[in-house]
């Protein structure tokens, strides 16, 4: 393993944990941000172009991004008044460990059964683009359009709640 990998990999936990640890909801989104960052840097490092990029755009420049307005829309970025932490975390990190050991085990186990062969995929990113913008266009185009008319009925929804509330 290289010291960029170790590198990158610590900039993944950082962010994942400031997400969690951190107390104002917008800090926490965008701590969010930097962990998908540095999955993205991962991925590009494992020579998976298309996932890095995918996770770029998609992650960060589409969900980060809706997840820091969607904040600032509701007025979710203020400090919680009760403390942030509930009664019941112990029970809570139990189960964390549980579904932890759960999945490590699953993971472990099914180490022996995958074939280690070192196969190269000849689809590259090049060809991808090629597929999205001929024979994948329209399916592509209609995704755009519902995701437009989302993000402009969520910014409607947002308005008249802000306007019931003066």
């Amino acid at each position: 393993m290289s010291p960029i990998f170790y590198l990158l990999a610590a900039l993944t936990l950082a962010g994942g944990l400031a997400a969690v640890l951190l107390k104002h909801l917008v800090h926490s989104a965008l701590a969010v941000t930097v962990a998908f960052a540095g999955l993205a840097l991962l991925f590009l490092q494992l020579d998976a172009q298309f996932a890095g990029f995918a996770q770029i755009l998609v992650y960060i420049g589409a969900v980060a991004i809706l997840i820091v307005f969607a904040i600032l829309l509701t007025h979710g970025s203020e400090l919680p008044k009760g403390g942030v932490f509930s009664h019941t975390w112990f029970l809570g990190l139990v189960i964390a460990a549980g579904v932890f050991a759960v999945l490590g085990w699953a993971v472990l186990a099914s180490v022996s059964a995958v074939p280690q062969s070192n196969i190269v995929p000849s689809v590259t990113v090049h060809d991808i683009g090629i597929a999205l913008v001929g024979r994948y266009v329209l399916p592509l185009e209609i995704v755009a359009l519902l995701l437009t008319a989302a993000t402009i009925g969520a910014v409607i929804v947002a308005m008249h709640e802000k306007e019931r509330a003066r």
